[in-house]
């Protein structure tokens, strides 16, 4: 019985990360990977069987590793950014929510042949998107413009509301079946969960931060202290009144991130990688509980209820909730093509389905596999298409390339102009005034800010930027570039310039800065002279007659390569760490002295 525990539970973490992984690696929604993952372990195979597993413990751990997620959810949402598009947002969850809610009730009534009170608690169920599965992809595709805070937005707020109203609607099945007037009963309820999750979770962001302004927890353990506190706050106001702790936690959330007292970003990077491991573990297991008897629900009832959810309910609720704003046409088709379902969804219909079984609900047990099944229907079609989509309607590239520069020096305005000259997005960020005029009257894209501005990340437009390179001749500021933008981009497409003097020192951690371009030694003093030497940046089309080591010898030796680009379009930078061998097809753009110019090499060593 030991072996066979610790093999699941070794099973639900190597599946879970496994997933994640391949999911980037195939560019793919990672969600829609666990939760294959989790059904062919679970009911296909039978490897992971949750409640031999966990038992009466299953949905206690699920409903505190969705308290932790939505908690770092709101740690993302910025009171700045939300002035903008709140108004939008608030219809969203609002007008939007109810709409939606009506069609897919209707739906699940007509359809499904769900009786009235199961049809609108699993309408209730599938309103709501959340961060698990909107964040994924808005990495992925980074929409330009308001739609991918607007999304994030919706995908965090809605999970509480979404939650307290299929307990409102519950609630008020419960009391109808008792034949108890439910419309007082569940106005009061409505009203005391908001006033009990609010306080609560404001109570929480002020104890936190006083401990930690006050500094009564050392540095080691203001992690495990928060997480503590999101702990204590979530099961409080549940005890308090009944699904209280998610709207609890996201407030708790929402209140640290925007209060100027301590700095909270270690936590903040703390969560995010604690909510990676969360995903992983959670929607493994709950895809996992589902019964072989589950898969038995799904036929041409079930699809035509999802087509109806992704093309009648989802454009129905943003349509209605952006009539009279200034969102583009183009917006609103994208928002109305990104509504997939998540971790939420799936245990709030896990924890209601029990619930209505309880009450004596007949048919109860399809809620489950009904909201599983549009889990992953919705996260199917989204996911692969969403790229595909924002790219059609010109608010994004499927696979961003650009590049935002950090430093905007006259060699770093001639590397972004070759850039931008094949085809790539660049920006400039840049604190010096003078840097700046010149990169616009030079007809390049410029920010005039510091790259470590609070608001920079929120202002600087990075649709269709995937790379970093930081330029300053400051190493120092440099690597905070590259940590900074570390939540933003891959670590992989962070860059930056080798410090002065060659090498770094064999003790120093990868995590703590960028990637060294174009090879060590390459500093920001030897590319200033360089350039004042009159090198210049040359395009070169590989060939088999004219391959790299033939264009060193026509330049003698005095090439220094910078970015190859594949017949894909993709865009590589030669780096320390890693040799690119340049195939015919591909397109050089090196760094080289005019041919006119050069010099023997030991008048150039010298």
């Amino acid at each position: 019985m030991v072996e066979e525990t610790l093999i699941s539970l070794s099973a639900v973490i190597v599946l879970g990360i496994t997933a994640q992984w391949l999911g980037w690696r195939m560019r793919l929604p990672s969600i829609l990977l666990l939760l294959v993952f989790g059904i062919l372990a679970g009911p296909v195979l039978g490897w992971i069987r949750p409640n031999e597993l966990l038992g009466p413990l299953l949905y206690p751990l699920v409903s505190l590793a969705v308290a932790v997620i939505l908690f770092e959810g709101g740690l993302s949402l910025s009171l700045k950014e939300f002035r903008a598009i709140g108004g939008i947002v608030v219809r969203l969850v609002t007008v939007g929510m109810l709409a939606g809610w009506l069609i897919i009730s209707l739906a699940a009534h007509w359809v499904l042949g769900l009786s009235w009170q199961l049809a609108t608690l699993l309408g209730a169920v599938l309103v709501v998107t959340g961060p698990t599965v909107i964040a994924p992809m808005l990495r992925h595709v980074r929409p330009t413009g308001q739609s991918g805070p607007i999304l994030k937005w919706e995908g965090i707020v809605i999970d509480p509301i979404g939650a307290m109203l299929a307990v409102l609607v519950f609630q008020a099945i419960v009391l109808y079946e008792t034949e108890i007037e439910p419309a007082g009963a569940v106005a009061l309820s409505l009203l005391t969960t908001i006033a009990v999750g609010a306080g609560t979770g404001l109570a929480g962001a002020l104890g936190m931060v006083l401990l930690l302004r006050r500094e009564w927890v050392p540095d080691f353990l203001q992690n495990p202290v928060a997480l503590m506190f999101v702990v204590a706050v979530f099961t409080g106001a549940n005890l308090l009144q009944t699904e209280a702790g998610l709207l609890a936690v996201t407030i708790m959330g929402f209140a640290m991130a925007n209060q100027r007292r301590i700095s909270i970003q270690h936590i903040v990077e703390f969560k995010e990688n604690l909510g990676v491991m969360l995903i992983a573990f959670i929607f493994i297991l709950l895809a996992a509980h589902l019964k072989p008897s589950d898969l038995d629900h799904v036929g041409f009832s079930t699809f035509l209820f999802l087509a109806i959810l992704i093309l009648v309910a989802r454009p129905a609720s943003v349509f209605l909730s952006t009539i009279g704003t200034r969102l583009s046409l183009r917006e609103k088709l994208f928002l109305s093509w990104m509504a997939p379902r998540g971790i939420v969804a799936a245990a709030v219909a896990s924890i209601f389905a029990l619930r209505a079984v309880d009450v004596g609900l007949q048919g109860a047990d399809t809620l489950v596999s009904i909201t599983f099944f549009v889990i992953i229907g919705t996260v199917a079609v989204y996911g692969l298409s969403a790229g595909m989509v924002a790219k059609r309607l010109g608010l994004a590239q499927a696979n961003p390339e650009g590049v935002i520069f950090l430093g905007a020096r006259f060699w770093g305005r001639r590397i972004a102009k070759a850039l931008q000259d094949e085809g790539f997005p660049v920006m400039l960020v840049d604190n010096d005034l003078h840097n700046v005029l010149a990169a616009r009257m030079e007809g390049l894209p410029v920010f005039y800010a510091s790259i470590f501005a609070e608001n920079v990340l929120d202002q600087v437009e990075i649709g269709g930027i995937g790379k970093l390179l930081a330029l300053t001749s400051n190493d120092d500021a440099n690597s905070l570039a590259a940590m900074h933008f570390a939540r933003v981009f891959e670590r992989a497409q962070i860059f930056q310039l080798a410090p002065e003097g060659g090498k770094l020192p064999a003790e120093t951690s990868p995590h703590l800065r960028g990637r060294t371009m174009f090879g060590d030694g390459i500093t920001h003093a030897y590319l200033t002279q360089r350039f004042l030497n009159n090198w210049v940046i040359k395009k070169t089309r590989i060939s088999k007659e004219f391959d790299f080591a033939a264009l060193k010898t026509h330049y003698q030796g005095n090439v220094l390569p910078l970015f190859l680009i594949g017949e894909s379009g993709r865009l590589r930078v030669f780096t320390a760490d890693a040799q690119l061998s340049p195939q015919p097809g591909d397109v050089l753009l090196s760094l080289v002295q005019p041919k006119s110019e050069v010099l023997p090499a030991a008048a150039d060593d010298a």
